[in-house]
């Protein structure tokens, strides 16, 4: 087993839920060849500096992170690709330590299959983005608002993306119009959806 990093603990020995599951899994990517790290503040596991797996954990379940998840070889269809724009990570989920415990020869494989493909230098093939179809209401709003126009096309592509997922979200034309009236301030402001 590999040395634990200190400057981890503190996700396991903090965590309100999924401890033991937490701990279980900590354990199995300690057992691999990696290093463990603390990134975007959950432990993060490299292999000579680059990311294989990540742990974390949500409300209804605590999982593996995959970072190149999508090109595992997914015979036993544990790997869940978290939505339809996730392209390269894949979780697999636990909800108990049974669980874990009885999938962990599978885990450890999985590990050491990330491992393999990073040695091996492959690489995801990142489909390009289609260009964003803004809702009708927020099509109105920028012919109205000149400059509105000009600080939507000023936000990072990725700013862009998550105000047209959140404003085309609703279903009923008044939701999708309140939605775009919060935030016109935020746009001129050249905030993202959720900076302050």
């Amino acid at each position: 087993m590999h040395n634990k990093n200190h400057k981890v603990d503190f996700y396991f020995t903090e965590a309100t839920t999924w401890q033991k599951e937490l701990e279980k899994l900590r354990s199995i990517a300690l057992d691999a060849p990696l290093t463990e790290t603390l990134k975007w503040g959950v432990p993060c596991y490299t292999f000579q500096g680059h990311n294989i797996v990540l742990i974390h954990s949500f409300k209804a379940y605590c999982a593996l992170l995959f970072f190149k998840g999508a090109l595992l070889q997914d015979d036993h269809g544990l790997l869940v690709q978290q939505s339809q724009h996730t392209q390269a990570t894949r979780q697999i989920r636990f909800t108990n330590t049974e669980e874990i415990t009885a999938q962990q020869t599978l885990i450890k494989a999985y590990i050491h299959a990330a491992i393999a493909g990073e040695k091996a230098g492959i690489k995801v093939n990142f489909t390009a983005k289609t260009s964003l179809i803004y809702p009708e209401e927020f099509q109105q709003k920028i012919k109205e608002i000149p400059t509105l126009k000009a600080a939507f096309s000023a936000l990072t592509p990725g700013r862009q993306r998550a105000y047209n997922l959140y404003f085309s979200a609703p279903k009923q034309s008044t939701t999708r119009v309140s939605r775009i009236q919060k935030y016109i301030s935020h746009i001129l402001n050249g905030k993202g959806l959720h900076d302050e």
